[in-house]
């Protein structure tokens, strides 16, 4: 589901009348945050599309992702038997590096290992605990979709040159920071959503 439920943004100057009746309404930040969102929506949906092509939903992949790790990988017996040294992970590290629940993990290792993706054993240096690694079939599926979806990234980013490129992380990385940084009480009443042209 989108963000963002405008396809069309409204223009600057509609922004400035908002801002006369609303005077918390800052004209060029509604108007970048509009930006992000609306962009946020179109990126997500080529990606998740992408994904979908593949048989494999957002979270699904995020969680083969953060598992694999090329550095890693070794061809040895393990490998040969179906295996891979990718970096294991406890289900609760794997939450809190995709930021969702346990809960959420839970089923979405629960599906990936249903689907012959990923394997529990025990954590070998804490037995009470599981580790979550990836089997080799998660590895060749890898291997096989990331070249496209490399490349579908390239082809997102394209209009921007380099330099482009770095002071937008750099933006981006300042809103994400101060985004972080920002903390709405569950307590406070719901003001409805703002009234934009």
């Amino acid at each position: 589901m989108p963000l963002l439920l405008l396809k069309d943004l409204p223009r600057y100057e509609c922004l400035l009348e908002g801002a006369k009746e609303f005077p918390d309404l800052d004209p060029s930040a509604c108007e970048a945050f509009l930006h992000l969102l609306r962009t946020s929506d179109e990126v997500f949906s080529l990606v998740e599309n992408d994904l979908a092509v593949h048989g494999i939903s957002h979270g699904r992949f995020g969680v083969l992702m953060l598992l694999w790790n090329p550095a890693q990988r070794r061809i040895d017996a393990a490998h040969a038997a179906g295996d891979c040294s990718s970096g294991p992970r406890t289900p609760a590290e794997l939450a809190d590096a995709a930021g969702v629940t346990r809960a959420t993990m839970t089923g979405l290792i629960d599906t990936l290992e249903r689907d012959g993706f990923v394997r529990r054993e025990p954590n070998p240096t804490d037995r009470r605990m599981m580790s979550v690694l990836l089997t080799g079939k998660a590895e060749r599926f890898l291997v096989g979709i990331l070249p496209a979806h490399f490349k579908l990234m390239t082809r997102i980013m394209a209009p921007l040159s380099e330099s482009e490129r770095k002071t937008l992380v750099r933006l981006l990385t300042k809103v994400l920071e101060n985004a972080s940084e920002i903390s709405v009480p569950a307590t406070e009443p719901a003001r409805g959503p703002p009234v934009i042209c």
